[in-house]
């Protein structure tokens, strides 16, 4: 009778355990149908779009068909219904299926000098972390900004100076990724080693009833101080990121949508050289790193931080960070040389008219992406020496590049191209005409203000693409240097401080489980009103005297 017994129990479980089974899996199937449903709605929202704007629209064929193109790319690209960098070959057939523009025409967008230059930047970038050499210089740096006693504005300083440093010379976002580890590993360290002594410390205030209060107060007190401080420096690293990539053209690929369009619209003019970008923007994105630096200090650093942090992280362990990778090899010196040495090509490449650069000793034929490709083939040529006939670099490392970027910043240009090309800028610009109103000296935060509000809910890379072409068209009307409008627009749509899919520096800094969406709006308000000045300054004084806006475009 008691088997009986048992055997029905176990029958009803094993019946209970299928049920759940069969719901969970039901659950689960129903999840991935309404996910499919989304995917397939987005997929065809697209091509609806498109068709309804070309029904419905009253313009003119080409500019209605750039339109209808424009909304089905738009779609697919904030939707992620196709992969991002498949939908940023759509160009390449939309345009010559709706009379847009010639299959020939829309692929060269895709190939150009500032495409060359960034394949040739990426695959430095890769040998860089192939090596590990980010790591070293940060820790470097890190060492170097920690005295013998631990001061949280210095330690800070070192985070966000080494980001921004990294930033400076590989992508935004490749920066941020690299550096986010080296930060939480530090963090890490601290919090694991406050909460040892918490323990510790906690079974030892049972002995003593009379100092428990005391002791518990001291605890939160330092708790909240580590927590702060890694608050700070998260956020440090992700801000860092982005503003160390404004200063040079390679930084971001918005700098570089910014440089290919000036090329496109106005192929007679001088082009945008990395000598120049550097000189207008290091400037003004020291002042926005400063401007970070202070707002973190002011909101995290309190004055008992010192203290609390004195006890966790001193110089010692950042040290043994740096001894336990070793001597730098060969390979490392080679790749880290071969940086040094594409950097002095960048800037030298023309200076100025009375000291020629070597581009001007070829004729001016050379370009940046010229010396950024000759820089990264020595990479497959010099041996490594850490094998018989290795290289620095190989073709399997080389899978790493992140050719969605690549093939973002072709769409980008085949789409400005084709936006110009087909009325649509100066059709779209007519709704911004508000700004032949504005004062002079307010055209710069005026633009910025908008591109910056703008860029919160799309990609830096979108709303650039978008909306540099018509401020091209507003410009021209009237009669201002295009620079004055596109700068302001480029530099603001990396303004992206508020959200954590602003940008995917943004997404690396919350992902880390140290910020809460509070923390974010409580820096990148204050950081993105300093943005906004420091442009609103930069522009009509520096940017006059580094670009020539006060003379006409030719």
């Amino acid at each position: 009778m008691e088997n009986e017994r048992e055997d029905y129990r176990r029958s009803l479980l094993r019946s209970d355990e299928g049920r759940r089974r069969n719901f969970w899996s039901t659950v689960q199937a129903q999840a991935m149908a309404m996910g499919l449903t989304r995917r397939n709605v987005a997929v065809v929202s697209g091509p609806v779009a498109c068709v309804l704007v070309l029904r419905f629209a009253d313009m003119g064929d080409k500019s209605g068909a750039m339109l209808g193109a424009l909304c089905w790319i738009f779609i697919w690209w904030m939707t992620e219904a196709v992969p991002i960098a498949i939908t940023s070959l759509a160009p390449l057939y939309l345009f010559p299926l709706m009379g847009i523009r010639k299959a020939d025409s829309v692929a060269k967008s895709y190939m150009n000098d500032v495409i060359a230059l960034v394949i040739g930047s990426f695959i430095l970038a890769i040998a860089v972390e192939e090596y590990g050499i980010h790591k070293r210089l940060a820790l470097h740096m890190l060492v170097a900004f920690t005295g013998k006693k631990v001061s949280p504005p210095l330690l800070l300083l070192g985070f966000c100076g080494a980001t921004a440093f990294v930033s400076m010379w590989m992508h935004n976002v490749a920066a941020a990724v690299m550096m986010m580890p080296v930060a939480t590993g530090v963090l890490a360290r601290i919090m694991g080693a406050q909460g040892s002594s918490s323990s510790s410390s906690s079974s030892f205030e049972k002995d003593n009833k009379g100092c428990e209060e005391d002791g518990l107060v001291q605890q939160e007190i330092v708790h909240r101080d580590l927590v702060m401080f890694c608050k700070a420096v998260v956020l440090g690293v992700t801000y860092a990121a982005a503003i160390g990539g404004m200063s040079t053209l390679t930084g971001t690929g918005v700098n570089l949508i910014l440089v290919g369009m000036w090329q496109s619209y106005f192929p007679s003019a001088e082009p945008i050289t990395f000598m120049e970008w550097f000189l207008f923007a290091f400037p003004m994105a020291f002042v926005l790193f400063l401007c970070l630096w202070v707002i973190l200090c002011v909101l995290y650093c309190s004055k008992t931080c010192a203290k609390s942090l004195s006890a966790f992280l001193d110089k010692a362990h950042l040290k043994m960070e740096l001894e336990s990778l070793g001597p730098m090899c060969f390979a490392e010196k080679m790749v880290l040389s071969l940086f040094s040495v594409l950097i002095v090509l960048w800037m030298t490449k023309s200076i100025t008219d009375d000291f020629p650069g070597w581009g001007d000793l070829f004729g001016g034929y050379p370009g940046d992406g010229t010396a950024s490709v000759m820089v990264a083939t020595l990479l497959f040529i010099i041996p490594s020496r850490k094998a018989p006939g290795e290289k620095l670099m190989d073709w399997n490392k080389c899978k790493k590049l992140p050719w969605n970027i690549i093939l973002l910043l072709g769409a980008g240009f085949a789409i400005a191209d084709g936006v110009r090309k087909s009325g649509l800028a100066a059709l779209m610009s007519r709704n911004l005409d508000f700004l032949e109103s504005v004062p002079y000296l307010a055209i710069a935060p005026v633009v910025v203000v908008l591109s910056s509000t703008i860029t919160e809910f799309t990609s830096n890379n979108a709303t650039t693409t978008l909306f540099v072409p018509l401020l091209i068209q507003v410009a021209l009307s009237m009669n201002l240097h295009p620079l004055l409008l596109m700068i302001p627009a480029a530099i603001g749509a990396q303004y992206a401080f508020l959200l954590p899919t602003g940008t995917p520096s943004n997404a690396v800094g919350f992902t880390t489980g140290y910020l809460e969406m509070s923390d974010m709006f409580k820096v990148g308000i204050p950081l993105k009103i300093a943005g906004i000045a420091t442009i609103s300054f930069f522009m009509p004084s520096l940017g006059a005297y580094v670009f020539g806006t006060k003379t006409p475009v030719t």
